[in-house]
This record gives C-alpha cells, sequence and structure tokens, in this order.
C-alpha cells in the first residue's frame, strides 16, 4: 500500500467515524433492542496468504454454531428483518472503519476472502491479496448484483461453495487485477462516490 493510499484511509476513517458516531450508536442500538446480543458479527478473513484477521460487522442473521460459507439461498432464513435493510443500505459494515484504522483493510481493494476459499484457491488470491483488501472496490461494483442472483440458486452449502468457486472467485479476481494495474488515488475516490451513490440510490 502506497503512503498516499495509507494517508487517505486514515484521514477518511477519522472524518467518518466522527461524522457517523451518532448513527453508528443508533445502528447498535435497534440491533440490540429488535435482535438481542451479540450485536457484532466477527468474521475471519484474510488479508494476505497466511494473514488472517477479524472483519467485523453488525449482525444480521440469527446466529450458528458454523458459519463459514458466503450467503446462499440456505442462509436466507436467518436474515433478520433488522439485517435485510442494514444489508440493502451497506449499513452492517459500518465497524470495518475500526479495520481501516488498524490497517487490516483499506477503503477500496477487493474483499478480503473467507480462510477456506483462500486454501481452495491458493494462486489466484497469492495475487489479488498482494493489494490490502477493502470495504469496496471495482469487483464489488461491478460484480456484486451478478453474484447475488448466482448464490440466490443455491440451497445448500456444497451447492453454493461450487458455484462461488467457479463462477464468482475467477470473475471477481479479474476485475480486481484491473483494478491493481490502474490504480490511483483519485480512481479510488470515484469507486467511493460510486459505492456511496449506490447506498443513496437505494435509499431514495
Amino acid at each position: 500500500m502506497t503512503p498516499g493510499k495509507r494517508l487517505m484511509d486514515i484521514v477518511l476513517a477519522l472524518v467518518l467515524a466522527g461524522v457517523l458516531f451518532i448513527p453508528t450508536a443508533i445502528v447498535a442500538l435497534i440491533v440490540l433492542l429488535r435482535d438481542g446480543r451479540p450485536i457484532l458479527y466477527p468474521s475471519k478473513r484474510m488479508k494476505a496468504p497466511g494473514q488472517s484477521f477479524t472483519l467485523w460487522k453488525f449482525r444480521t442473521m440469527a446466529t450458528a454454531d458454523r458459519d463459514a460459507s458466503v450467503s446462499g439461498a440456505y442462509k436466507q432464513s436467518r436474515i433478520t428483518a433488522t439485517g435485510r435493510v442494514l444489508r440493502r443500505t451497506r449499513l452492517d459494515e459500518l465497524p470495518q472503519l475500526w479495520n481501516i484504522l488498524r490497517g487490516d483493510m483499506s477503503f477500496v481493494g477487493p474483499r478480503p476472502p473467507l480462510p477456506r476459499f483462500v486454501r481452495l484457491c491458493p494462486e489466484t488470491y497469492a495475487e489479488v491479496l498482494k493489494n490490502r483488501p477493502g470495504v469496496t472496490g471495482l469487483a464489488t461494483l461491478v460484480f456484486h448484483k451478478r453474484e447475488e442472483r448466482l448464490l440466490a440458486q443455491c440451497h445448500s452449502q456444497s451447492e453454493t461453495d461450487a458455484v462461488y468457486l467457479r463462477r464468482c472467485v475467477p470473475a471477481k479476481a479479474k476485475i480486481d487485477l484491473i483494478w491493481a494495474r490502474n490504480r490511483t488515488v483519485c480512481f479510488d475516490l470515484i469507486l467511493i462516490l460510486a459505492t456511496v451513490r449506490r447506498v443513496f440510490a437505494f435509499r431514495g
């Protein structure tokens, strides 16, 4: 990560932490009152081959003992009413400001993968994870809806994993590497603004 990109992450994260402190507290209170504890959901992710970290989100699902895969149709029944709103508006990702300040993530980059997919696709992620993972990114903006449609047809974890590995991982990696070859601070800002625009377009 270049010094300019890291500086932008820190400054922007600090500004947003101040601006969004009250909205974040309100979301936490709503989750607590409507869905109970835990308020936050920790997920083990990879920031580089062999380097894991805990990604934090507001909890959007009923808790389960084992939850080590991406979200397919078989998980839909576990999503809470509050969680559906948080997911669509991406407010569930507000706690990731902490991950950015810690240096685990950037605002822009490839989405941090689950460890099992890094183990299954080591060559792909060896390239993708040369860049710090991000809250949003080119692949997130371009492929997210397509990924949702593909996984919405999967009714078991094994089917979800197979479709994700065959149809999603290669496509997202290709897009992430296009971003990596062309990345600049200005390009990152454009992607951040595009993400904000998408969120507010949903609210409208």
